[in-house]
């Protein structure tokens, strides 16, 4: 039997369908260990494949460190964890030099790597640690790599930081400067089980068998996954709409609806329009298309967005939540032909 010739089109859409295939089988891996947490699985493996890096808001215990670690495990990447307290230096994150005794009997500097050098790193409780620890990782995550002893050392691609911090618990922390929070592809919430989910987590948890995980994917799989990610083309006027929406963000904007021009102090930076479309472009693929639809956009908005829209006095005071910002944007900017594909 001939084979029929492929041509660009059905190229594509088999690229497309091996994106989608794997994507979910990745999903079933970490299923096997996660129970429910849909919309913070899915937002954290879309960050991963556009190449981002994900803040995970949530109180302790529900998963967030399992989560990274299976998810490693199942990309077979290099794992690191770090847990950030207020005596945790720049060096015990990034590495240093040591001295050691040379073959020859003499002594040399040798440079010891930190737990930053490994593909995926876990910042466990990054708003514990003081703002100059912090500040070690804003280089490695914006620049992929660290400065020690003046030395410029590259860090590993794939390079992926997935930071967790607690919401309720404020003393002893430190808030993150904006321009941390800001190198966040994804912020997601994480929230408390439902009575279905917490029977099944009880149920994993204090038994006697473990789950085997299968090794999916590797670092070259997925750098070729982010780049097919990245040449998905978006039309004209579906990248519009969602500028017009990052736009809408800052209170100066005559784009802004009445509520961000209350309670809003800055809105988002180009990065936060970067994370939006590329994040647009992974669902595309996902729902096995390779181009952007205004739904994609807007699916992409909240975790896109949320810690980006930074609250005047009297937006903290009233205790407005950036998400409900966020959604009024979507609504006042809601385009012609809603939902359909650019």
């Amino acid at each position: 039997m001939n084979e029929v010739p492929m041509t660009p089109t059905t190229e594509i859409a088999a690229r497309a369908e091996a994106y989608r295939e794997r994507y979910a089988a990745v999903c079933d891996e970490i299923r096997k260990v996660i129970v429910g947490q849909e919309e913070v699985i899915d937002g954290v493996l879309t960050s991963v494949f556009a190449g981002g890096h994900v803040l995970l808001e949530g109180v302790p215990g529900l998963g967030k460190t399992l989560l990274v670690r299976t998810l490693a495990r199942v990309l077979h990447l290099k794992f690191s964890r770090i847990q950030f307290t207020p005596d945790l230096m720049p060096a015990d994150i990034t590495g240093t030099n040591i001295v050691t005794e040379s073959p020859s009997g003499g002594r040399q500097f040798l440079f010891q790597p930190g737990p930053i050098f490994a593909n995926v790193v876990l910042a466990d409780e990054i708003n514990r640690a003081t703002p100059k620890t912090q500040s070690a990782l804003l280089e490695a995550m914006q620049e992929q790599s660290v400065t020690v002893a003046r030395e410029v050392r590259r860090l590993e691609e794939p390079f992926f930081v997935l930071a967790t911090q607690n919401p309720i618990e404020q003393e002893g922390t430190y808030p993150l400067p904006e321009a941390q929070v800001d190198r966040f592809f994804f912020k997601l919430l994480v929230g408390p089980p439902c009575l279905e989910e917490l029977d099944a987590i009880i149920d994993r948890t204090t038994g006697t068998e473990e789950p085997e995980l299968r090794v999916i994917l590797d670092g070259p799989a997925l750098l070729e996954m982010r780049a097919l990610c990245r040449a998905v083309p978006i039309a004209p006027h579906v990248k519009e709409w969602a500028l017009k929406i990052v736009m809408a963000t800052h209170p100066d904007s005559e784009l802004a609806p009445p509520q961000v021009k209350r309670f809003v102090r800055y809105g988002s930076s180009p990065r936060g329009a970067q994370a939006l479309v590329l994040a647009a472009k992974t669902r595309a693929l996902l729902d096995g298309r390779y181009n952007v639809s205004f739904d994609d956009i807007r699916r992409s908005a909240l975790p896109a967005l949320r810690h980006r829209v930074l609250l005047n006095f009297e937006g903290l005071a009233e205790g407005v939540q950036p998400d409900d910002l966020v959604q009024e944007i979507l609504e006042s900017l809601s385009p012609a032909g809603d939902g359909e594909i650019g």
